[in-house]
């Protein structure tokens, strides 16, 4: 199987965006703010964002911050991604909408996998790409995936992620990886930092 490196990630979670271990933007504002703030900081021009739901606006934002790193972003990229609540959050304002009149604009985004033909449509993908459902961040999966990927030579890079929302939560942990012939990315590498404190 394939060795893979990191090369570049994205962590975003209680108000902070941290690329390649450094914070880049930070503010205190609930979600809804946060994501309009987060993209005018970005200096992103695209008019659609504002029409997606939180899930994709988080995806989006995150893959912007990685891929902007990227000299050249080739269609081959794919993306494996989960989370533990699939789309619930579009789920439920869907729910809510139909006691009135069913909204098309809510019900587009019910599915978790949205996300993925939002960043494609951004960044010219046409590549495979797959959401998992998982009770917690499993790296192994993700790596794994991506791996097999890359050694099927179905992909030349893998955009990974664990895209969590809910309610006003987010969790989110978003990485480049590409093969690599002298440094293999490692679980408990991708864990450490998950799992750190960027105070």
């Amino acid at each position: 199987m394939a060795n893979l490196s990191i090369d570049h990630w994205v962590r975003i979670k209680d108000g902070k965006i941290i690329a390649d271990g450094e914070v880049i933007f930070a503010s205190e504002a609930d979600i809804a703010s946060f994501l309009k703030a987060a993209f005018k900081f970005l200096n992103i021009k695209y008019p659609k964002f504002h029409k997606m739901d939180r899930l994709s606006k988080l995806g989006f934002i995150a893959s912007e911050t990685v891929m902007k790193e990227e000299a050249e972003i080739s269609e081959d990229t794919a993306l494996v991604f989960s989370n533990n609540s699939s789309s619930l959050a579009s789920d439920q304002n869907y729910q809510e909408s139909i006691k009135n009149f069913p909204s098309p604009s809510l019900f587009v985004y019910t599915l978790p996998n949205i996300v993925l033909g939002e960043i494609s449509i951004r960044f010219g993908l046409k590549s495979e790409n797959v959401f998992f459902i998982e009770d917690e961040f499993n790296a192994k999966l993700l790596i794994d995936y991506s791996a097999q990927l890359i050694e099927s030579a179905k992909a030349n890079k893998v955009l990974c992620a664990w895209l969590n929302l809910h309610n006003v939560e987010y969790d989110v942990f978003l990485w480049l990886s590409s093969e690599s012939h002298k440094k293999e990315i490692t679980e408990e590498q991708i864990r450490k930092i998950y799992d750190a404190d960027y105070d």
